[in-house]
């Protein structure tokens, strides 16, 4: 007793019609609806508004709309009322969808019409909504999509600011050409050298006005010294935007990290101001103990979605360790940043730049490197023992109390191996990576219920050598610097002088190479 399919047909001649738009609701082959769609043509009446024709296994209910059918096909135990009233108010959406009710109309807005389909159908029975709620549900608004769009026009109105700002110092660098070029044409570019360093600036405006008039020659290319690099030429970019204007996605160029697979893509940020901690951790340890390598460098990004309020301050606060040295952006008032723990633009009437994609504007670095083990998060024994012909291997862990590691991953490699070592003991999970001849030992979480932990598991007889380098890999959201944001202090605008706008801290420690070798 199920609606078996909702279509839109076209007549295009006396016994002739197209099939424009249909869904199926129940599990049919796409042979099976064709068939049952071109069997309507000959079943159908003229003169009638609505009706319903039968055959012996299905049931048409349909109504003319205009130069259209619209046409229920459903089981003939289903209720006819039912049906009928479906139909009717199928009949009262589409126009709701559809300006026009001709072909062109139908498949131009198909998708909404199908969206519209299955809220009033759902798995061939009818849904207790109205033409409004059908409507309002289709349209339903999308934080996710609304902040997309916000955060794609900041993209936008930043790069025509830029594009602008590159053809006004182009032209200024013509007709500086233009205006110091000489009858031998030898370019600006050789005159200035590469190592000049007067102020650009005041000397474009000024001799600028003495080469009004003047017939341009072709401007030569700017040399090096001249520090006019584009990332991108404007015909280029122009593309882009015409692409994303239609629809495609485009995927914008990014820096490389060391190790993409280290952490998952962050969410979207949704609060005004998004400031992101990140540690990367990079740690040899010797297979007899001590550490070989061990290396951290962090960062800490600002992401802002409106220009409004971008005139910050961002007051932070971190761990007293003269081993963590830092280093601000250049654009960062050094003075500040040293005395007050303050990240402020050198010119506080200039705001952070919005609408940044990735991980946003990166304000601050800080390194720490060390040689004592204790600094090290997780430790890894390995002790591989031969017996008969069979080799035994223990492999334990320690993780010091400092943080809490997520998402643990140790993988050992094994000796060439046709079947799945025979694991005698684990304290988490494990799994057999036959391709790459790699066990890898998963711990969900490590805390204080769980500071240590081993695993045992046996192989043919191989050298101790063969279980070398281990891996591993983790997260946590504490970090060595115990970075923290305190306070945002807002310049101007709303809030100033008062508390300071609502912003987001994103704390995450990841590991880049992390070695027991």
């Amino acid at each position: 007793m199920v609606v078996l399919a909702a279509s839109i047909i076209s007549k295009s001649g006396k016994e002739i019609f197209t099939a424009l738009v249909s869904r199926q609701f129940v599990d049919m082959s796409r042979i099976r609806i064709e068939g049952l769609l071109a069997a309507f043509p000959k079943l159908v009446g003229s003169g009638k508004q609505h009706t319903y024709v039968e055959t012996e296994n299905v049931r048409y209910v349909y109504q003319p709309i205009e130069s259209l059918y619209l046409l229920l096909v459903t089981n003939k135990q289903s209720n006819i009322l039912e049906d009928l009233d479906t139909l009717r108010l199928l009949s009262k959406v589409i126009p709701e969808f559809s300006a026009s009710l001709d072909e062109e109309g139908i498949c131009k807005y198909a998708f909404e019409l199908i969206f519209a389909f299955d809220e009033v159908i759902s798995l061939g029975h009818k849904e207790n909504v109205t033409v409004a709620q059908v409507k309002q549900y289709i349209e339903m608004e999308s934080h996710e999509e609304r902040l997309h769009k916000l955060i794609e026009r900041g993209k936008m109105d930043k790069g025509g600011y830029s594009s602008l700002q590159s053809m006004g110092s182009m032209g200024s660098i013509g007709r500086m050409d233009s205006g110091f070029g000489n009858d031998t044409g030898i370019s600006s570019g050789n005159n200035f050298g590469s190592g000049s360093g007067f102020g650009l600036s005041s000397d474009i405006d000024s001799f600028s006005t003495k080469s009004k008039g003047k017939a341009s020659a072709a401007v030569s290319a700017p040399s090096k010294g001249m520090g006019m690099k584009l990332g991108k030429n404007q015909r280029a970019n122009q593309f882009l935007e015409s692409l994303k204007a239609e629809g495609e996605v485009i995927v914008e160029d990014v820096r490389p990290s060391g190790n993409p697979g280290s952490r998952s893509a962050a969410p979207p940020p949704t609060d005004p101001i998004t400031l992101t901690t990140e540690e990367k951790l990079s740690v040899t340890l010797k297979r007899d103990g001590g550490v070989s390598d061990f290396d951290v460098q962090g960062t800490l990004s600002l992401q802002v979605l409106n220009q409004d309020d971008a005139f910050i301050q961002v007051q932070v606060a971190s761990r007293d360790n003269p081993e963590i040295k830092f280093k601000t952006h250049p654009n960062i008032n050094k003075e500040l940043f040293s005395n007050e723990n303050i990240l402020g633009l050198k010119d506080p009437n200039r705001p952070f730049p919005a609408g940044q994609s990735g991980d946003g504007l990166g304000l601050l670095k800080w390194r720490l490197q060390s040689k004592d083990e204790s600094d090290v998060p997780l430790t890894i024994n390995c002790w591989p023992s031969v017996s008969g012909n069979e080799t035994y291997v223990n492999i334990e862990y320690e993780a010091s109390s400092m943080f809490d590691l997520q998402n643990v991953v140790i993988s050992v490699p094994l000796p060439a191996l046709r079947e799945a070592p025979n694991v005698k003991q684990i304290d988490g999970e494990w799994r057999f990576d036959s391709r790459n001849s790699m066990l890898e030992w998963s711990i969900v979480l490590i805390d204080d219920s769980n500071r240590s932990g081993s695993m045992e598991f046996v192989v043919p007889p191989a050298d101790s050598s063969v279980f070398f380098p281990i891996s591993v890999r983790f997260s946590a959201t504490t970090t060595f610097s115990d970075m923290k944001v305190v306070n945002i202090v807002p310049l101007k605008g709303q809030g100033q002088g008062g508390s300071g706008p609502k912003f987001t801290q994103r704390t995450q420690l990841v590991t880049e190479n992390y070695q027991v070798v």
